[in-house]
């Protein structure tokens, strides 16, 4: 049981680790706020939640000790990290900030027009 429960707390550890890993180079390369914002929120939520998995699985399995505070904060960051980028995002294309010409395309343009997001 040991040895499965080290091999899973590495295995979950690891992904963590290689999706911020992404995450960073996301923010790094990406060209506008949209896509940057699409980094944060979706490869960091998935590498913490899975390092804070890992190091459950390593408190209750190895240590023996059930540790709620974790499971309060995969619950808290699984709820509002999505949130926040969605609100980011929404809040740059209300401001009018540009999107980059080279692999995005307004699909609220045609919808909502520049002129009624100017108006408010």
């Amino acid at each position: 049981m040991t040895i499965a429960a080290n091999v899973l707390i590495i295995v979950f550890i690891s992904v963590g680790v290689i999706l911020s890993v992404v995450a960073a180079l996301g923010l790094i390369r990406l060209p506008d706020v949209y896509t940057r914002t699409h980094a944060a929120s979706k490869s960091s939520t998935m590498g913490v939640l899975t390092i804070l998995c890992g190091t459950f699985i390593h408190f209750t399995w190895i240590e023996d000790h059930f540790n709620s505070e974790l499971l309060i904060a995969i619950v808290f960051l699984f709820i509002t990290s999505p949130v926040a980028g969605h609100l980011i995002g929404r809040a740059a294309y209300v401001s009018g900030i540009k999107l980059a010409d080279v692999t995005v395309r307004d699909d609220l343009e045609p919808v909502l027009g520049k002129k009624a997001l100017k108006k408010k």
